[in-house]
């Protein structure tokens, strides 16, 4: 499936916060294996509780959940990066856990393209000495490894999914936005 007009629904989500086997439902990479259930509808209970458990004995740390009055701060900085290497957004949301990018991808991959903003977000806060938990000195990350971008399909699926990411907000998520033109306005020379 190409993306309509190179947009693509990025999203990813915080280190050891989705795992193979989880009882919120999962999926293998590249769907190479059939699981039974999703988010929306779980597996049945008990049915991958020991692969879950494997996967939690592989990890390195704890899982990672940003802090709440950090949020908007990693949010800026996934797309800062993102604007900085060509690319347009339309929308962001992130809530400490799972981040959601409607984003224009023209001249990269956008799986590529937000794994470089996932990257900046983390030196941004080792720069900036925040806590968090885990070791950014040591190399430690705050993000899984891989991502998924799936293609917008048409201007339909592109408002629909512009519209999902919004709804976060209701939920506690910080949210990006474009600068409406009418703020922009505002703020130049036309209210002189």
């Amino acid at each position: 499936m190409s993306a309509w007009d190179h947009w693509f629904h990025c999203t990813t989500h915080t280190y050891g916060t989705w795992l193979r086997g989880d009882p919120r439902g999962w999926r293998s990479r590249n769907h190479r294996e059939h699981v039974d259930g999703d988010y929306r509808h779980p597996p049945p209970k008990g049915k991958y509780d020991a692969l879950y458990e494997g996967s939690k004995s592989l990890m390195k740390c704890d899982p990672v959940r940003i802090k709440k009055d950090l949020c908007q701060f990693v949010l800026d900085r996934v797309i800062e990066r993102l604007l900085l290497r060509d690319n347009e957004v339309e929308r962001g949301c992130f809530d400490g856990v799972h981040l959601h990018v409607l984003a224009r991808c023209c001249k990269h991959n956008p799986k590529i393209e937000l794994e470089s903003a996932k990257q900046f977000a983390t030196a941004q806060l080792k720069a900036q000495g925040f806590a968090l938990g885990i070791d950014l000195e040591r190399g430690d990350g705050i993000w899984q490894v891989g991502s998924r971008a799936e293609p917008v399909a048409n201007e339909h699926h592109f408002k629909k999914t512009r519209s999902y990411i919004e709804s976060h907000a209701s939920r506690g998520a910080a949210i990006w936005r474009p600068r409406e033109l009418i703020e922009d306005l505002a703020q130049a020379d036309l209210l002189l």
